[in-house]
């Protein structure tokens, strides 16, 4: 959870009106577009569990992983939990969409997304807001062969600090089928990985955004037909006892966050191996895999 945003106060960040005229069209834009999901998710029937792990009041981070398709978690996680709760959830972006210009920092204002860092997280969790971030940013995106649902978080403890400094609940978000999109062709440690990894790192000083070569549907990049599984885990609580030092606190939340998101996302893995509507064979139909009541 990086970036440089500048933070005036909470009330300001965790301000829902759009400042401007194009953000105001954009909001308008977006919220019709997320109350008109609904023929959409009765088509594709996500497979969606673990709702009732969300806590009512709202206030908990969502933590979730990134897949080669972004827009699907930014899509149904906080459908979901709008459809479940009635609240907007606030995405931290990574700090490279702070770079895409004017357009698209009045697409992420109008989203209710702000640029993720320390203080912006703080601020949201002082106005207690329900927010998500995807602690291997940008670099979690791009999957190279082999790399499919793995977490990139490395040294990245930030979101865990901010929750336990503010008693914030964890709520883990695993996402299957965006990594089944696209296949990628090549290895991060091949020549054309590491060819990538020097471009991305003359462009931007980051090795990490480097990009694989994909293919979809045959050779082109038409994207295949997948389903997405979808699972809230249990609130971790963040709490510190007593007998603990903050240090291994921070650091005993972030692996028991990630042990748990990792195990949800190997089970919705099996789960959409067994399922016979992976592929939305509308003559599958009927007997897709369904969360159990």
């Amino acid at each position: 959870m990086t970036g440089t945003a500048v933070i005036d106060s909470p009330e300001e960040l965790a301000q829902r009106s759009p400042r401007t005229p194009r953000e105001r069209l954009l909001r308008t834009v977006l919220t019709a577009a997320a109350d008109g999901l609904e023929p959409v998710m009765s088509l594709y029937q996500p497979y969606v569990e673990g709702l009732e792990h969300l806590p009512a009041d709202g206030r908990f981070l969502l933590v979730g992983n990134h897949t080669q398709v972004p827009a699907a978690e930014i899509i149904l996680i906080p459908y979901f939990v709008r459809q479940a709760l009635g609240k907007q959830v606030r995405a931290l972006a990574d700090r490279q969409f702070g770079k895409g210009g004017k357009l698209q920092a009045d697409l992420l204002a109008a989203y209710g997304a702000v640029i993720g860092s320390p203080e912006a997280a703080a601020a949201l969790m002082a106005a207690n807001e329900p927010i998500l971030v995807f602690p291997g940013g940008g670099r979690e995106i791009a999957k190279f062969k082999g790399e499919q649902y793995q977490l990139r978080w490395d040294n990245r403890y930030g979101f865990a600090r901010v929750a336990i400094e503010h008693q914030y609940p964890i709520v883990t978000a695993a996402l299957i089928g965006g990594d089944d999109l696209y296949t990628s062709m090549t290895t991060r440690d091949g020549l054309y990985g590491r060819a990538s990894e020097w471009i991305s790192r003359r462009l931007d000083g980051r090795p990490d955004m480097a990009m694989p070569l994909l293919r979809g549907v045959g050779p082109t990049l038409l994207p295949r037909a997948q389903r997405m599984y979808l699972r809230f885990g249990p609130a971790i609580t963040t709490t510190r006892p007593a007998d603990v030092s903050p240090d291994a606190w921070i650091a005993q939340v972030k692996e028991d966050t990630a042990a748990q998101l990792e195990a949800d996302l190997l089970d919705l893995q099996n789960i959409r191996a067994a399922d016979p509507y992976r592929a939305l064979n509308p003559l599958a139909w009927r007997s897709a895999a369904r969360p159990a009541s």
